[in-house]
């Protein structure tokens, strides 16, 4: 069977070279004379490809000297509580920017901890923007300053990020590696894995080096960061194959030309479906165009009708995992950077053709 186009928002497409290397590997990597999935978390073979993975991300992302990288489990939704118990250290406060679902999870696991100060919020539309941050006020008394960079669901993400005294901590689920970022802005930064990064099962930490060792006094061993560190990453045994895989997306995109030529290629992908969903007379974005992700595209038509008909019609020919998040409903186009552009050149002929039928059924 041919492959399909998969628009899937996590877990979500991996570049076809990748694959290919993987089931090369499958049987046996290396000289090993095993599989990756077989090989022991402690062995040589395996502590040479976790070991080049952080190296990779490193490079690739220009991670300074001063902050750790660690190979976690428990996805983004861990990190919503690993975060406070390990950094609420001074004020027992953390501030949060409100832009969707994920931050709403993120706030309600902080307050089991201690007091959480929402100081912007973009609910009263919907989420369908990114608050303004020039006029932002943030209290110096707060331990940290949480935000989602790229709403996955409601297909928003910041364009800039805000300045505060207070480490910054980012949820880059859904965008990391899609774009060059500086990352000593921030004081912490975790993604899930399964977007742009690998298989799920893995969640990349960076740290900076001040924020470990402050655990709660409660927390527990394995949410404590201090335990990875001291561990490399190797206090239990980690997600090896995913570890692997991302090691070989990781070399993939060094190969593509690194993050300004995967940024230049997002950006193009994303302007093709902008394009033809704002000139369409059938679909329509709910986000306001500043605001606009590069990688999750929400669209729909004024009929809930109309939109299963597509859905149907959209798999029929190949297009999958089109469907919008069940708490939004509509189509959600995820983009990321295993996409090819060739899949978006595709799905908005297919679009225009649908469009056309349509509007002929409607005005006959």
């Amino acid at each position: 069977m041919e492959r399909v186009y998969n628009f899937s928002a996590g877990p979500s497409v991996l570049p076809v070279s990748v694959l290919e290397k993987v089931q090369k590997d499958l049987v046996s990597f290396g000289n090993a004379g095993m599989s990756v999935m077989e090989m022991s978390h402690r062995s040589k073979e395996f502590e040479e490809i976790i070991q080049k993975c952080e190296a990779l991300l490193r490079e690739i992302l220009e991670i300074p000297t001063n902050y750790k990288v660690l190979f976690l489990q428990g996805g983004a939704s861990t990190q919503f509580s690993m975060v406070p118990l390990n950094l609420l250290k001074h004020f027992q406060t953390a501030a949060f920017i409100n832009t969707g679902s994920w931050s709403k999870k993120a706030i309600s696991e902080a307050k089991k901890y201690g007091d959480v100060k929402i100081i912007a919020s973009s609910e009263d539309k919907n989420y369908s923007y990114i608050p303004k941050l020039e006029d932002l006020y943030i209290d110096p008394s707060i331990d940290y300053l949480h935000i989602t960079s790229n709403n996955t669901i409601e297909g928003t993400k910041f364009s800039s990020f805000p300045t505060t005294k207070a480490p910054l901590v980012a949820d880059f689920s859904s965008n990391i590696l899609s774009e060059p970022i500086d990352v000593s802005k921030f004081g912490l930064i975790y993604a899930g894995a399964q977007k742009n990064i690998g298989p799920a099962g893995l969640t990349i930490v960076i740290i900076r080096d001040d924020l470990i060792g402050h655990a709660n006094t409660l927390c527990p061993t394995m949410l404590d960061y201090k335990t990875h560190v001291g561990a490399s990453s190797l206090y239990n045994t980690p997600p090896t194959f995913s570890i692997y895989v991302s090691m070989l997306v990781l070399e993939w995109i060094k190969e593509q030309g690194g993050l300004k030529q995967i940024h230049e290629n997002n950006l193009l992908k994303a302007k093709l479906l902008y394009d033809f969903i704002d000139q369409s007379p059938l679909f329509s974005s709910p986000v306001e165009i500043e605001s606009r992700s590069l990688m999750n595209i929400p669209f729909s038509t004024s009929s809930e009708e109309i939109n299963k008909q597509f859905l149907v019609e959209a798999l029929a020919n190949g297009f999958v995992n089109l469907e919008g998040h069940r708490s939004v409903g509509g189509m959600r186009a995820s983009i990321y950077n295993a996409m090819p552009v060739e899949g978006i050149e595709k799905l908005v002929q297919f679009m225009s053709q649908f469009e056309k039928n349509i509007v002929e059924v409607i005005e006959s």
